[in-house]
């Protein structure tokens, strides 16, 4: 809000003129929604009489193709990852498409072994359970055992680190692999690679903790464009 608040005023021609001022594509709608929730609460607590977002129609948004990584790119980047823990995270990442708020929430105490899913607190402050392959549980257990992490420290993530930590670790693993490395790509491909392997998309939404189908169809849709290829590649003419 600083960059709109210090320049603009709360008026319907300004805010459509910062928003026009930007060069984020997509990420304009996100300016928008924080200038939506600022004048709705202006108004509510009786400090502006009109609001000034009923006249202002949202950016429209790109639907570009997204990036999802293959099976061989993730395990090429958990090789490269430095040590047992990042190993782990991007496998984590990967297999259950979590957010990196839900990957902070993650205990030891809420890892389940036998069921091979772990508790984590999600979107809303929503709790849900997240599943993960074998190759992850065998990553994690070997970074418990080298780190040593104390079942009782119940006031710290199992990864001992903050969220800053995590984004300068998948920076510098973007920049050795040249391989597009953050939450939302590992989200995606988690979305992706089930898809490829036939899960159908309820499923999909609920394992990955979205309560619509929305941003499930839209993250498949270069799969579905794949599918789609590979049958008209079959077409003789």
């Amino acid at each position: 809000m600083k960059r709109f608040v210090s320049n603009y005023n709360l008026t319907p021609i300004d805010i459509n003129q910062f928003l026009a001022s930007l060069d984020c594509r997509n990420g304009k709608n996100a300016y928008y929604r924080a200038i939506r929730a600022f004048c709705n609460w202006l108004h509510r607590q009786g400090l502006i009489n009109n609001n000034p977002i009923k006249m202002v129609d949202p950016p429209k948004m790109t639907k570009v193709i997204l990036p999802s990584l293959t099976n061989e790119q993730v395990e090429y980047l958990i090789d490269q990852a430095e040590n047992a823990r990042d190993k782990a995270i991007i496998s984590l990442f990967a297999d259950s498409g979590l957010r990196l708020s839900e990957l902070l929430s993650i205990k030891e105490f809420s890892i389940d072994w036998e069921s091979q899913t772990v508790i984590i607190w999600g979107k809303g402050g929503k709790q849900r359970k997240a599943p993960f392959t074998r190759r992850t549980a065998e990553l994690l257990g070997e970074y418990l055992r080298v780190k040593g992490v104390s079942t009782v420290n119940r006031n710290m993530n199992v990864w001992n680190i903050r969220r800053r930590g995590v984004q300068i670790m998948l920076y510098r693993l973007e920049k050795k692999t040249e391989l597009p490395c953050n939450p939302h790509t590992f989200r995606r491909t988690f979305v992706s690679n089930l898809h490829r392997a036939g899960l159908d998309v309820e499923h999909i939404m609920r394992l990955g903790g979205w309560e619509s189908l929305d941003m499930v169809l839209r993250y498949t849709r270069s799969v579905k464009f794949e599918e789609s290829l590979r049958l008209y590649q079959r077409i003789e003419y």
